[in-house]
């Protein structure tokens, strides 16, 4: 049973770490090309300058993209974690899972932030439009909710088995 849970744990850290490395270039790659792109204009003291600055959706388009980069790099560095641990018994009690729930966790955020960064750059782009805005913003949602659905399982699961008490962790009272 230990050894086709550290398979299963495994498997997991390794497909999750792929998909955060993706999640990770893609964050660092959009971060340097914003939308709207910088100003060029020579001769201007504001050359290299992004061009929606001053705009409230920038930034958040900045600060979504910078968490989602964060969180997915800490998803990974954790994923990694898990991939290169030992694996005893009584690592399976707390540890592990432990490390299992917050690097799906940083996981979700990441997605989650990643779809606002996605969507404040749409409204960027789209100036005004709200007929094509509201739509792509409201499919945009659909990948976060898919993986809340997909990994929901694993979660509940590993909290309550880790965190939640059972019949055999209570202090029994003698009764002589």
């Amino acid at each position: 049973m230990l050894n086709q849970a550290e398979k299963w744990m495994k498997d997991i850290a390794q497909s999750s770490t792929v998909v955060g490395a993706l999640i990770i270039t893609v964050m660092f790659a959009a971060l340097f090309t914003v939308p709207g792109g910088y100003n060029q204009e020579t001769g201007s003291e504001d050359i290299g300058i992004p061009l929606f600055l001053g705009k409230k959706v920038f930034k958040l388009f900045i600060i979504s993209d910078a968490i989602s980069l964060f969180a997915s790099s800490t998803s990974v560095l954790i994923f990694l974690g898990l991939l290169t641990s030992r694996y005893a018994a009584k690592d399976f009690l707390k540890s592990l899972p432990t490390k299992l729930v917050i690097a799906l966790f940083s996981l979700c955020i990441s997605i989650a932030t990643m779809m606002i960064a996605f969507c404040s750059a749409i409204i960027i782009i789209l100036k005004g439009q709200l007929s094509i805005v509201v739509p792509i913003s409201v499919l945009a949602g659909i990948p976060v909710l898919v993986f809340l659905w997909s990994q929901s399982p694993i979660l509940v699961t590993t909290l309550w088995s880790t965190y939640v008490p059972s019949i055999f962790d209570r202090e029994m009272k003698k009764w002589l």
